[in-house]
């Protein structure tokens, strides 16, 4: 069994967000929901600005946005793999190409794909999914597959994965490093 959690850690919006998911389910028979208490969201504290001149409008910096990385960190994938896949000195095994699908295709063909390469022993594998449309989208596929591999059915073939170098495709396709086949059984 399981320890309950309280929601002393949650964050006001985390908890509103917990309540109103909490409010959308049906319990199950003989088992009695928790009073649900309703929080409303504090409205941003506005910055206090000391009184000057009432000709002057007073000036309030815009914050500061993180500079972006240069290149994204892998996702499990380390640096020194990330390196000998891109130059060569490690091969892709197998890839696959993704474009054109929609995401329920995507994702039944990825899926396909990936457990026979598992099957077969494969470890580094290169998912191409587009880099999406001409006119400044960033592509659907390239968007969702991420997140794919994070979920029951890749995470126990998907290793680690991270953005393949730029004559691989860079943010357009993927490498992934597959699980070790366990033995026959």
């Amino acid at each position: 069994m399981t320890a309950r959690r309280g929601t002393k850690g949650l964050t006001t919006e985390d908890r509103i967000l917990w309540h109103k998911v909490a409010r959308s389910v049906k319990p199950l028979p003989g088992v009695e929901l928790e009073p649900v208490e309703t929080v409303e969201p504090e409205p941003p504290a506005l910055p206090q600005v000391a009184p000057g001149p009432a000709s002057v409008p007073p000036f309030i910096s815009a914050p500061q946005l993180p500079k972006p990385a240069t290149r994204p960190r892998p996702t499990g994938l380390d640096d020194r793999t990330h390196g000998r896949i891109a130059k060569g000195r490690l091969s892709i095994e197998a890839r696959i190409d993704l474009h054109g699908l929609t995401q329920a295709e995507a994702h039944g063909r990825l899926l396909g794909f990936l457990r026979q390469a598992h099957a077969s022993g494969l470890r580094h594998v290169l998912v191409i999914t587009g880099k999406g449309t001409s006119k400044g989208g960033d592509g659907v596929l390239r968007r969702a597959v991420p997140g794919w591999l994070a979920t029951a059915p890749f995470a126990g073939l998907v290793g680690a994965h991270a953005e393949a170098a730029r004559q691989h495709g860079g943010e357009g396709a993927l490498y992934l490093r597959l699980r070790r086949a366990g033995p026959a059984g």
